[in-house]
């Protein structure tokens, strides 16, 4: 699962800043999955040690009963613009002492390593897969994070355009198991579509 939505009122990309917590609308997004998923059959649950992927999971915890783990595995990308704005015409991008950062998209030059990534994401999988074995489990992450190992597991390329990513704000990306076998990946979006690119994310 990715987290809801932040407050994140000058747009910057927070990463892995500490201090920025769901937003209102994020904590009803939290709700509103929690409520989703409150017939599942979920005996983990484990979160991104950032608050708004703990706050985003706390709901889904609590009406399960279940206490909430943290997995550091989970947690955002690093990213060398944390704490600036790098949206398109903002002063990050435009800078050429940051140009560098810019000059591989592919691994990329500009913070952690889409394999590494999905490396890490894979051990948090199958670590909650194993700790719910014959059950479900839920893992509240990031965008990146998330969409770099549904890449990863389906064989596509690790590199790709932001602005496309099918993640939206507390949706629910799907590994269904047969045993330890992946037979199935699903998405869905119980609390509403969100763009990609909002600052929110």
């Amino acid at each position: 699962m990715r987290h809801g939505e932040v407050h994140n009122p000058t747009g910057i990309l927070y990463g892995r800043l500490a201090g920025f917590r769901l937003s209102s609308t994020g904590e009803r997004q939290a709700l509103t999955v929690a409520e989703h998923l409150r017939d599942n059959d979920i005996v983990h649950v484990v979160a991104s040690p950032m608050e708004r992927a703990q706050q985003t999971a706390t709901p889904i915890a609590a009406s399960h009963r279940l206490e909430l783990a943290t997995d550091d595995r989970l947690i955002e990308a690093a990213n060398v613009f944390e704490g600036k704005k790098v949206s398109v015409g903002d002063g990050a991008l435009k800078s050429p002492a940051n140009w560098p950062h810019l000059r591989d998209p592919f691994t990329p030059s500009w913070g952690e390593p889409y394999l590494e990534i999905a490396h890490r994401m894979l051990a948090a999988v199958y670590r909650a897969r194993a700790a719910a074995e014959g059950h479900e489990a839920v893992c509240v992450s990031h965008q990146l994070p998330v969409w770099t190992i549904r890449r990863y597991l389906e064989g596509k390329r690790l590199w790709h355009n932001p602005a496309y990513r099918q993640c939206s704000l507390a949706s629910l990306t799907s590994l269904v198991f047969d045993d330890e076998e992946l037979v199935a990946i699903r998405y869905a979006e119980p609390a509403g579509t969100s763009d990609p690119k909002a600052t929110g994310a």
